[in-house]
């Protein structure tokens, strides 16, 4: 996000401010390191050589379709967002929703999982229209209603698509999975009620979630675009593949990438590298396809989402962000002696 860095308190030892300068870069150092070190056993195991090959088979149209699908994505994304948010009658243009989303795609480059992102598009959101607390419980939710709708997804084809052999303790655990997150949507209201009976600090941190655990039926056209969404991913993969000169069935991606993408949105590595990969071996394995094939997929599918994710940068430096004056700042302010940058570039 567009912030000015906190200037150092003069009482506080140099070594602990710079520890915590320090600390972000280490933590995405650690994440992309650890993805990183995934990958690389991964290759080991299987050999990279078969792998390399597989790259580079990978025809730059198809590449660039699966692209423009994942983005198209993002857009069916921000409008599920917007949908949520008029529930509680945040307003504004879809143009603001799609800007802070895309800067949240973003700034999910550099954050492990999902966090950062949904910060910032939260922060953007409540400061444009001075209601914060309802727009953190519109990006809580948007982000809860598309892990709901990812589980049902798999459930679903999970119950009906038989072109993979998958193992059936693996199948019925994912069935499981969605029957119980269906179950505890229809089950919100009752969740509502015992929230509302909250008091103090925890009855004003849950209030703005309430108006979307009241009515889940209320939600369910953002559920469908979760998983119209879901479907659309599957797609791109698929398309991916058929660049790499694979006819596996659409079938196979409908089945496998949702599961693998549970697996993926751990925030254990950065955006997924290194748990996709291991994931699409063992799940793609069991559909046939050859462990290069299958690694060179989660490759191509992280630069794919990757590369789509640096287009928020214009987002990100066009952007201005809102203070609840809607304050401008001048580049590089100079205050108390410290340099700030411009809140929203």
């Amino acid at each position: 996000m567009n912030r000015a860095p906190q200037a150092i308190n003069p009482s506080e030892p140099a070594p602990a401010a710079s520890a915590r300068r320090r600390n972000p870069y280490v933590a995405f150092a650690t994440r992309a390191g650890a993805g990183i070190a995934v990958v690389a056993f991964i290759l080991w195991r299987v050999d990279a050589r078969p792998v390399f090959h597989a790259l580079a088979r990978e025809r730059l149209g198809w590449f660039a379709v699966a692209m423009a699908v994942y983005l198209a994505g993002q857009v069916l994304s921000t409008w599920r967002w917007r949908l949520l948010a008029n529930i509680t009658a945040l307003g504004g243009p879809f143009s603001d929703y799609l800007s802070y989303y895309f800067i949240g795609m973003f700034t999910n480059l550099f954050v492990p999982g999902l966090i950062g992102g949904d910060a910032a598009r939260a922060l953007y959101l409540g400061r444009r229209q001075s209601r914060m607390g309802a727009a953190i419980a519109s990006v809580i939710y948007d982000r809860g209603i598309g892990f709901a709708a990812l589980f049902w997804f798999a459930a679903a084809m999970a119950a009906t698509i038989r072109t993979v052999a998958l193992p059936l303790s693996l199948a019925r655990a994912v069935e499981v999975a969605g029957m119980l997150t269906f179950a505890a949507w229809m089950a919100s209201p009752i969740m509502a009620r015992a929230g509302a009976a909250f008091g103090g600090r925890l009855g004003r941190f849950v209030e703005p979630i309430l108006p979307y655990l009241r009515n889940p039926l209320a939600t369910l056209p953002a559920a469908i675009l979760s998983m119209i969404l879901q479907a659309a991913i599957a797609f791109a993969q698929y398309v991916i593949a058929r660049g790499l000169g694979l006819h596996t069935p659409l079938t196979v991606f409908l089945l496998c990438v949702p599961i693998a993408n549970v697996a993926a949105s751990l925030p254990v590595t950065l955006n997924g590298l290194g748990v996709r990969e291991a994931a699409y071996l063992v799940l793609f394995g069991y559909a046939g396809i050859a462990r290069p094939e299958a690694i060179a997929l989660g490759l191509l599918w992280f630069s794919a989402t990757t590369l789509a994710g640096l287009t928020g940068l214009i987002a990100f430096v066009t952007t201005k962000l809102p203070t609840p004056a809607d304050e401008t700042f001048t580049p590089f302010e100079v205050s108390n002696g410290t340099s700030s940058l411009r809140q929203g570039g």
